[in-house]
């Protein structure tokens, strides 16, 4: 199918494109130490899931560190603020495809400052990092240190970002799938190679044992299996609607019914939770704080990835957020209100506040459940870690999600693509 072969050709060329970005190093900065800096204090922290998502960019500097991720923050904050500015409820709900354009707008504006304030702390933190290294008498992380280096720095970092939200953007118009996820897929699948290599390097040298690799293959292979189940799977609610009579027409009358997928909010609790989880470690390094004070000892026996509390609290974190996440799309009333309209209704339950009580019940259910397995996902990768001793599982979970939904969605766009193109219509 031609257009369909350019949509592909297109959506790689774009790939191709944000992999060269992720190795050209921003200037003025010591690449080997930034690298051996960040796996050995910073691998735990939210920057070690921003780096798995970048490919390795952010722990080595590139153009694209900062990758898509002001961009998803920027879309998230939008998102939340449409509920809570009634001008921006009233742009998404009522404004239509101008509404749309003046939000996308809204959008990479907050994602330009929020990749100028990124990018500033980011420089920061290796500034501080570098000042230790100096103060310890080692080689430090910046090359050259004053105010152009700042400036040429943190500005690489905001257009890097900028260009890849460009990037994003221009597979939604020409290519196939999500621009966004098709960034995080190819950031994600690129770091695959790596770790293969370093696992048979470890076999070979014998630091790590064959029934623990084999595990670790199982527990992939259990996890891709897992995902693929639950994203499929949904709550499909029978809804009847009545028969009217329209001018000599009659309408309705069909069942039909209402889906509710069971991992409704995708990854973004797990996203959250791990924020929140590693906040103690990520100030520290932002903030250069030694680890004897409050934030090291709250790090090391609370947030630690190995530490029982911290797989606890994390535990709770995605729970709740899941729950946030699934009160902020659906809302039971509105639903129930919009099937009144049009004389649809549950068998078994009378339009209105009963129907509305009944899908909330229902939502309840399904978020716990789906809440429980995002648990499980996030949390099986670093119980393996912590058997196999290494830390850098602790992220495997999110990046299987990610990297899965976007394989699951893709084949979705290649097949709506092709029924598109196979359909033959009234006008044959």
């Amino acid at each position: 199918i031609p257009e369909l072969r350019k949509k592909i050709i297109f959506t790689l060329f774009i790939l191709l494109i944000y992999r060269v970005g992720n190795v050209i190093p921003v200037p003025y900065i010591d690449v080997a130490t930034l690298t051996s800096y960040f796996d050995s204090v910073l691998s735990t922290t939210i920057l070690g899931l921003y780096n798995a998502m970048s490919g390795s960019a952010l722990s080595q500097a590139k153009v694209f560190a900062l990758g898509i991720q002001p961009y998803i923050n920027a879309s998230i904050i939008i998102q939340l603020l449409c509920i809570a500015i009634p001008y921006l409820e009233r742009l998404s709900k009522e404004g239509g495809e101008e509404g749309k354009k003046k939000l996308a707008r809204i959008s990479r504006y907050t994602t330009l400052g929020l990749s100028l304030l990124m990018g500033w702390a980011y420089y920061m933190m290796i500034l501080n990092a570098h000042n230790q290294y100096v103060a310890q008498g080692a080689a430090g992380l910046l090359t050259a240190s004053g105010f152009l280096s700042a400036v040429v720095i943190i500005l690489t970092f905001t257009a890097g970002s900028c260009l890849v939200m460009w990037l994003g953007e221009q597979i939604d118009k020409d290519g196939i799938g999500n621009g966004i996820s098709m960034i995080l897929f190819a950031g994600i699948i690129s770091r695959i190679p790596e770790q293969v290599g370093s696992m048979i390097s470890g076999l070979a040298a014998g630091t790590l044992k064959w029934y623990l690799a084999l595990l670790l293959v199982i527990g992939v292979l259990l996890l891709l299996v897992v995902i693929v189940f639950i994203t499929n799977s949904e709550r499909r609610i029978p809804v009847q609607y009545a028969k009217r009579v329209v001018g000599r027409k009659m309408y309705g009358g069909q069942s039909t019914h209402l889906p509710i997928k069971v991992n409704m909010s995708g990854v973004l609790p797990v996203i959250f939770a791990q924020s929140i989880a590693s906040l103690p470690g990520t100030v520290m390094a932002f903030t250069g704080t030694p680890e004897g004070g409050f934030w090291g000892f709250m790090n090391k026996w609370f947030f630690s990835s190995t530490s029982v509390i911290y797989m606890v609290v994390y535990f709770f974190l995605i729970i709740g957020f899941s729950y946030f996440y699934s009160t902020i799309q659906f809302n039971p009333i509105e639903i129930a209100n919009n099937m009144k309209k049009n004389g649809g209704f549950i068998p078994g339950f009378r339009p209105g506040k009963p129907t509305a009580d009944f899908i909330a019940k229902v939502i309840n259910k399904i978020t716990l459940f789906g809440a429980i397995y995002l648990a499980f996902v996030a949390l099986l990768p670093i119980i393996l870690g912590a058997i196999i001793k290494d830390n850098t599982l602790a992220i495997g979970g999110t990046s299987v999600i990610i990297v899965v939904g976007v394989a699951l969605e893709t084949v979705k766009a290649l097949e709506a693509q092709m029924l598109m193109r196979h359909y033959k219509g009234f006008l044959e």
